[in-house]
Formats: structure tokens, sequence, C-alpha cells
């Protein structure tokens, strides 16, 4: 017999108070107030009972009770994955080399989002474990209303250098959705369809060296405008172009190697933070030029940890990327190796951040024929830039209004224009800002081959999502299952360790 609202035991009372304190502790501590329009159920469900909350199970039909108790069950799952999924803690895996060997391609890991504290939501209404689209139809995962302010939870300490850090792509606000290009980064692919479109109608690009900062500027804005417009004139080739919003953007990882309030350099490819070295992981990689007199054997291989993508760029002679370690055991090889060194050649500064500028700033890259434009043959040499803290203010200028311009346009919503060489945020002309973020920059382990803040730039400390603390699982894909396709030794490591 249903329970009379009017009559509810001491039990009923003491279940929903105990209830509603916990989950008003837990509105606490995400600041998110929204949640208190559940309250009124919350009362209903153990006091009033107005609704028929699980009406099934007095249903006469038993295929009605089994099915509505399975469905009972899976909302409930899904319910307690999303809350634990958002504030606490969840799985993420590594997808690509850019952190090897520090973390290799296979390592599954447990990530905290207690460590630097969870973010309340931007997109709070999604399905479940999933980032920003449902598997198999392809659609959505996430209702873009409503939509919340960025607010974290306090009294946890902030990103410390060299960690691990888990983050949201900043470069992914815009996306081109067709699967060729939907991990592309979609300004360096506009900016790039542009240059090629500027170079065939001019018949080259023109000498950087020589334009001020203002026609420079104007310059990238063109050939922006024309590789946008270009790939919005060709869905058929790029698909849909889509916003996402913050937390619905692809989640990288990558190591923290400048901290906000510092002035980053990269001289001959080390990181220099206020003038001193940063110390480099012990597993940090490069690309060495190899000429080999044979194969590199089996064994030797799978001493040095070298994956099939390592390989892929040798054969004969090429360019292998190799950790301090590797490069002196392969040096000690002479009869398969007949030489080996550093690779400072084919610096280029092409798709280097910021994108709508030239700075000369270089990092050793392989591939695009438009680069040679701007080649250097010297090693890596980038910034210095300093990384935005915040409630500091910077002196803003026609020289490094570029370097700047994303995070205060884009990551801090504000109007800014540049108007006869003279700086404009919300309609009024200025020379400096104050931040109201921290920002970080992020670099892969894997040094010459990692997309990371030399490419895209600073990341806000609202794209952080939390700390990778274990590997729980570790999977070799160049490897079967009875051929060390599970990396056991790997297996339980505190990501803190490795260093």
């Amino acid at each position: 017999m249903k329970q009379n609202r009017f009559h509810a035991t001491k039990t009923q009372w003491v279940k929903m108070a105990v209830v509603t304190v916990c989950y008003l502790a837990f509105l606490v501590l995400i600041k998110s107030w929204w949640g208190l329009l559940v309250l009124p159920f919350i009362f209903d469900a153990y006091i009033t009972r107005f609704i028929p909350w699980t009406w099934w199970k007095e249903a006469e039909s038993p295929l009605t009770r089994t099915v509505m108790s399975w469905v009972d069950a899976i909302v409930f799952a899904l319910v307690a994955v999303y809350f634990v999924n958002i504030y606490f803690f969840q799985n993420y895996t590594i997808p690509s080399s850019s952190l090897e060997k520090s973390l290799l391609v296979g390592d599954y890991l447990f990530v905290s989002k207690m460590s630097y504290g969870p973010r309340k939501p931007q997109t709070p209404l999604s399905m479940p474990l999933t980032q920003h689209t449902m598997p198999v139809i392809g659609c959505k995962s996430y209702l873009e209303w409503p939509q919340w302010e960025y607010e974290r939870v306090g009294g946890h300490p902030d990103v410390k250098l060299n960690d691990i850090v888990v983050f949201n792509y900043p470069a992914g606000d815009t996306v081109a959705l067709n699967p060729q290009f939907a991990n592309a980064d979609f300004y360096a692919l506009c900016y790039g369809i542009g240059e090629q479109q500027y170079a065939q109608m001019y018949g080259g690009l023109p000498p950087f060296d020589s334009l001020g900062p203002d026609a420079e500027r104007k310059f990238f804005d063109m050939v922006y405008h024309m590789g946008r417009q270009y790939v919005n004139n060709n869905p058929g080739m790029f698909g849909e172009v889509a916003y996402r919003p913050v937390d619905r953007r692809e989640n990288y990882v990558k190591r923290c190697v400048g901290l906000p309030g510092q002035t980053l350099q990269i001289k001959d490819h080390v990181v220099w933070l206020d003038g001193k070295p940063n110390k480099e992981p012990d597993n940090v990689q490069y690309d060495y030029i190899v000429r080999l007199k044979q194969d590199i054997p089996e064994p030797l291989v799978r001493e040095l940890g070298l994956s099939r993508e390592d390989l892929s760029g040798l054969q004969q002679n090429g360019v292998l990327p190799l950790t301090q370690k590797a490069y002196e055991r392969l040096k000690t090889c002479t009869d398969i190796v007949e030489s080996i060194a550093y690779d400072s050649l084919n610096s280029v500064s092409y798709g280097l951040y910021p994108l709508n500028a030239y700075t000369g700033w270089t990092r050793d890259n392989y591939g695009d024929l438009i680069s040679l434009t701007y080649l250097k043959c010297t090693r890596d040499n980038y910034g210095p830039v300093w990384i935005p803290a915040r409630g500091k203010t910077l002196k803003l200028t026609m020289d490094n209004i570029a370097v700047y311009e994303r995070p205060i346009r884009v990551y801090e919503n504000n109007k800014l224009e540049i108007k006869d060489g003279k700086i404009f945020i919300n309609d009024k002309q200025t020379d400096s800002y104050t931040f109201k973020m921290d920002y970080y920059w992020m670099q892969g382990d894997n040094r010459h081959n990692s997309a990371d803040s030399r490419y895209w730039g600073f990341v806000p400390e609202d794209h952080i999502v939390g700390k990778p603390i274990l590997i729980w699982l570790s999977l070799d894909k160049d490897r079967s299952w009875f051929d060390g396709h599970v990396r056991w030794n790997r297996m339980f490591t505190l990501v803190d360790h490795i260093k």
C-alpha cells in the first residue's frame, strides 16, 4: 500500500535528510546551484511520493517488471558513471607517440580530476563515456544548452612544472568533421590552404622578413580567410565545420614545461625558463640521422624499445627517434651502424604558433614543400615568449599582439581589433591587458614528433582536465598476445615516477 505523504515514517525522514545533506555538500563542492532543482524530487521520492517512481514493481506483467528492472539498473549506472566521469576520474588511452618514451601508445591511464580540482561542466547534458560524438550514429553526444561558466573546485594544488597533464585541445574549438580532417588543427589547415592559393595566384609568398607588423598581419588575415572560404565551399571534401565547447574538445596529454608568469625559450632544443635550463625528462627523445650497414636485428629493436612507427622513417638511411640511453647503446653497435648523429637540419618555422605571424622561430619538422620558404638551417629555436598569468598585466605592441591575441579574444571572450596599427579591446584603444586566467606551456617528450604548444600555443586553465595517476594496462600494438602484447612491466606504474 502506498505510504500516505502526510504520515511519513521517521526512517523516511532520516533517509531523506542524509541524502539531502550529502547532495548539498556535493553542490557546494562543484559550485553548481542548478542542482537545487533536484531537491523537490528528492523530497518526493522519500516523503510525499506523488510520482510513482517504481510503478513497474506493481505491474501485473512479469515481462514489464523484468524489462523495467533492467532499465532502472541501466539508468542508475549511467547516472553514476556520468558523475564519476565528470567530477572524479576517467580512463584515458595514449593514442599517439608524442610522449614516447615516457608514456607509450597503448598505455591505459587512470586520470584523476580531483588532482587539480574538478571542473563544473560547460555542457552538463551529455551522454556518459562520450567526448563529443555518439558512436555508430555519429551525431553530437551533448546538448549545447545549458552552457555553464567555467568554475573549478578550489583548495587543490595547481599544475606543477614537469607534470604530465590531460587537457582539452585548445585549437579544437573549430573542426572539419570529415574523418580525414577531424583531428587536424583547423586553423593551420585554413592558413595552409590559403597560403597555397596565394602562392598559386601570385607566383609565391612575400618576403616576410621585410614586412612590417601591420602588413604581415594583413597578409595572414587574408590567407586565413581565403583558406576558410575554400573549406566552407567544399563540404564534400572537408565535411561540416562545427564548433565545440571547451569540455567537448579532444583530450590531449602532454608534459607541462612552462608555468604561468614564466618566460620560455627553446635554445638548441633545450627548454629554458626565466633564463635557466629546465631539466629534461629521463625518456625524452629526439630525431637522429642514422646510416645502417645492415637492418637492426629484432632482439636489439626490442632492447631499444623501438616501435614500427619509429622504424618507419629509417629504412636503410633515414631518421630514427631515440632517447639518450638508446642513442648511446646504438652508437656502440659498429657492426650495424655506419653513422649516427643528432638531426640538426630541416628546421622550419611553418605552422608554428602564432600561426598569424612570422617570427623566425623554428622547430625540426619534415614534409610540407611550402615550408621551404621558411627554411632555417639551425637547431630548434623558439621564443622567448612570456606565459600569461592570472591578474598579471602585459604591455601590448604590434610585435607581440599575434602571440596573445587568441588568449585575449578566444579564451577570455574579448573583442579585439587592429585599426591603423592601434589595438582596440572591447572598442577601447589600449596598450595593455590584464589576464583573467592562468596559462601553461605543454610539450611532448618525443620532441621532434609532437603536436604541442609550439603549434597551437598556450593551454588555458579552463582546459585542464586532470592528472594521470596510474598506468593500469599497457598493450603493444606491434606484438601478438603470445609475443609481448601485454607490457607487464608497465602495469600499475605510477605516472609521477616517470620523470
